[in-house]
């Protein structure tokens, strides 16, 4: 499971899904409806490419921070 580098735009909203169910990942597309789930804000605060966790543990989200990388050594 790798991060997803996505293009933004300063100052433009972007919904990071927080339930893994979203076939639009990152990004939330609803499909967390009926769950304890609720997608995260988050603001850019320039244009540039990030890189969204998918992996969902992040301590940083919306945005990757290597958590990732432990998932395959557990």
């Amino acid at each position: 499971m790798t991060p997803i580098i996505q293009t933004v735009t300063e100052g433009q909203t972007y919904w990071w899904c927080a339930c893994g169910k979203s076939a639009n990942q990152p990004f939330c597309d609803g499909s967390h409806t009926g769950t304890d789930f609720e997608p995260k804000p988050w603001q850019a605060t320039r244009t540039g490419k990030v890189a969204f966790c998918t992996c969902k543990r992040t301590a940083t989200p919306p945005l990757c921070d290597g958590s990732h990388t432990q998932l395959t050594k557990e």
